[in-house]
């Protein structure tokens, strides 16, 4: 704000304002008198209030509120109360006017809306958390009333669009501010036009060369694009016409922004973007006939052009989560041009234009609402967790709004809902059960990822397969569906079971050669002696070489039946009722078997594996922590926190496998990292989790991450690297 320029008509600046208001006027179509005699009320107000004020431009500072309040009338659709609040949205901060005023003057409704709105500082302030602070406070008036938020939106929209007067650094801290936070909201809130015309000037100013470039090479191919577009669309039009439809015919050019996101994700030039406008059919149509009349007018489009099946978008059956409901098809022009047509109602288009405000106007659109309703209940769900610091909540809110459902794409352009959080797997086993089992990876929107990867609403997804591929443990904690889930403990089930079938025609095989008899009673035995928790778990271990089978001579053989042996230890389990302290001289933890209703597990620094000598380490809040005794932190805790040592070994338990670091160095020659990766891949029951090398002066390092059984399993993985030529040394990381 400053004083007031030299040289200034007064009369003649009063009478262009009274313009400005009149324009305003005009936006708001549907008023009664009684609203007309309100809102001027409101302008006198905000004229008095605001009249010694000029904005960094040197003009009045009445044209902001103006402003202001005409995007809330004529680009978002609000209604008279709005339009009051967006005129005196700065008085009770920067006048001498007071919220007690604004309530004598306007009622309760305009005093809380002003207040929410008079609670929102303009900081730009280069800490982010000041700027997450105030965005927060924002939300925090979503459940209070939603307008409060819509006229924040135009309030930004129009200092974005008055922000050549500011200086250079403050340009760029607004707009940056603008695309990280105000921008994703317009776009939950259904406000596209507001969205793309904030993320656009956002850019011109944090890329102002890439903003100008683009810009002219759609003003030098704008004559080119108005040629096509009548003639593409001249067919469509007669027949629409001739079909007695009333419609229109409008044309979306791309923004800036969005041409450049293609552009940088695709690694195409702008030449190449194809999308750059798109033709949109409206139809004038009551709702029971919106959804035929669409796919009718599809049919029609599609009857002079060849659609895409790839690119078919059914907004209208499944309409997204903020509410947008459209048809779009990407067609084939006869000069061999993909252009994207959009097809939609009245009622539709006023929703993606206006967003969240038309849905109120719109009361049978019951589906929409109720999910705005979720979504400002989890808002109030997040305000509750006291945990939160600002800027966790703004990660939360950009991750989180409508985490319900994401709508994903299969290369065909079909439609899948899967709940947020879903990743790769989850998508996988939506399709089918042998996908998903068979599943390596996927592409995401043309970029490879892993099978962890979360997917966010709009991706469309490859998935590649691999006949070797087959489910192991750690895929459960990769999926959020109870589908997945269940689909991938079953193949475990069944994995493991035909690995056991192995194991059990060798037990079959071993006990001709001792004649005893294949009977259920000789496998008890057998389960007894081998400390197994079933015959399935046994036969699995026989198949995997984890049981000694010679040690079958040492089961007494009555006439084919094996004798129950005194000596097989029975378990020796206290009271479970009994708890006591623990006694760190006589215990001992048997890793596998509940130790006294302690927690424990195993640590992360070492990740033990069976085989390998451990302790237990007892912590203040995690129970106790089952260390190697060569772990890096061993040496600190033994000798510095002795006292809160146990002992532990480990219980023949079912097997598993577990994580182990190797390192392998030796000299840098021709073919060793596929020879090593070929004795990996050739282990079957060894999965590889991750693997790299380095080379330095002809000596190379290779790390990788193996899934293990025990250190049986892993010292003859390591034994083999030995053998391979140039490798010097291969060690398990500590």
């Amino acid at each position: 704000m400053s004083d007031l320029p030299a040289g200034i008509d007064l009369e003649q600046e009063r009478r262009e304002i009274l313009n400005a208001f009149r324009g305003l006027l005009r936006t708001h179509k549907d008023r009664s008198k009684e609203d007309t005699k309100r809102i001027r009320k409101a302008f006198d107000v905000a004229v008095e209030a605001h009249k010694e004020m000029r904005r960094k431009s040197g003009e009045p500072y009445i044209y902001h509120p103006i402003a202001v309040a005409r995007i809330c009338a004529e680009e978002m659709g609000l209604g008279t109360t709005a339009i009051i609040c967006a005129l005196l949205h700065d008085t009770v901060e920067d006048t001498h006017i007071t919220l007690d005023d604004v309530e004598d003057l306007f009622g309760p409704k305009t005093r809380l809306i002003i207040d929410g709105l008079t609670k929102i500082p303009e900081v730009f302030d280069e800490n982010a958390s000041v700027q997450a602070e105030n965005f927060r406070k924002m939300i925090l008036t979503i459940s209070d009333d939603i307008r409060v938020v819509l006229i924040k939106l135009a309030d930004r929209l129009h200092n974005m669009r008055t922000l050549a007067s500011m200086r250079h650094d403050k340009q760029v801290k607004i707009a940056s501010e603008t695309k990280f936070l105000y921008a994703p909201l317009a776009h939950r809130l259904g406000l596209y036009s507001v969205k793309s015309e904030l993320e656009d000037l956002a850019f011109r100013y944090t890329e102002p060369a890439v903003y100008s470039e683009i810009q002219t090479k759609l003003k030098s191919s704008e004559d080119v694009r108005k040629r096509f577009i009548r003639k593409f669309t001249q067919p469509i039009r007669e027949a629409l016409v001739h079909e007695g439809y009333v419609f229109k015919i409008k044309v979306r050019t791309k923004s800036i922004s969005s041409i450049w996101r293609k552009m940088q994700n695709k690694g195409i030039p702008f030449e190449e973007v194809y999308d750059v406008f798109a033709i949109r059919i409206i139809v004038d149509t009551p709702p029971e006939l919106e959804k035929p009349d669409s796919w009718r007018i599809y049919s029609i489009v599609t009857d002079f052009y060849q659609p895409s099946p790839d690119r078919l978008r059914d907004w209208i059956s499944t309409p997204r989560a903020n509410g947008y409901e459209s048809l779009h098809t990407t067609v084939m022009s006869p000069t061999g041009k993909w252009v994207e047509v959009q097809i939609r109602s009245n009622r539709m288009d006023e929703i993606a234009e206006k967003g969240l405000a038309a849905h109120y106007r719109y009361k049978e659109s019951k589906t929409s609402e109720s999910k705005f309703d979720r979504w400002i209940s989890e808002i109030r769900d997040l305000l509750e967790n006291p945990d939160l610091n600002a800027m966790d909540f703004i990660d939360e809110f950009k991750l989180n709004l409508f985490r319900d459902e994401i709508y994903i794409f299969t290369p065909k352009g079909d439609l899948r809902v899967l709940p947020n959080g879903a990743t790769i797997l989850d998508f996988a086993y939506d399709i089918h059960t042998d996908i998903g089992d068979s599943c390596i990876g996927a592409k995401v929107n043309n970029r490879l990822v892993p099978l962890s990867h979360q997917l966010d609403s709009g991706d469309q997804i490859e998935i590649i397969t691999s006949s070797k591929q087959k489910p192991n443990e750690e895929w459960i904690r990769f999926v959020v569906t109870a589908r997945a889930k269940q689909k991938i403990k079953s193949s475990l089930n069944d994995e493991r079971k035909r690995i056991a079938m192995d194991g059990r025609e060798i037990l079959e095989r071993k006990f001709k050669q001792h004649n005893i008899r294949f009977t259920s009673e000789n496998i008890s035995v057998l389960e007894k002696f081998y400390k197994m928790p079933s015959a399935t778990e046994l036969y699995f271990r026989i198949a995997k070489g984890k049981i000694d089978l010679r040690k079958l001579r040492e089961v007494e053989n009555k006439n084919g039946i094996l004798q129950t042996e005194k000596r097989v230890i029975k378990k020796s389990r206290k009271d479970a009722d009994v708890y006591s302290k623990i006694d760190k001289k006589k215990d001992t933890i048997l890793i596998g078997d509940d130790f006294k209703n302690i927690d424990y597990s195993l640590a992360n620094c070492c990740n033990p594996i069976p085989g390998d000598s451990v302790f237990g380490f007892i912590t203040i809040n995690d129970g106790i922590k089952i260390h190697r005794h060569n772990c890096p932190n061993a040496e600190h805790l033994q000798s510095k926190m002795a006292y809160r040592c146990i002992k532990a070994t480990w219980k023949n338990t079912d097997l598993k496998e577990n994580i182990a670091d190797i390192t392998v160095l030796g000299i840098d020659r021709l073919g060793i990292v596929n020879r090593l990766t070929e004795i990996i891949s050739n282990q079957h029951d060894i999965n590889m989790k991750s693997i790299s090398f380095d080379t330095n002066d002809g000596i190379f390092e290779g790390k990788m991450k193996v899934m293990v059984f025990d250190t049986e399993h892993l010292d003859q993985l390591m034994r083999k690297f030995e053998q391979v030529e140039g490798v010097q040394r291969v060690e398990r990381k500590p």
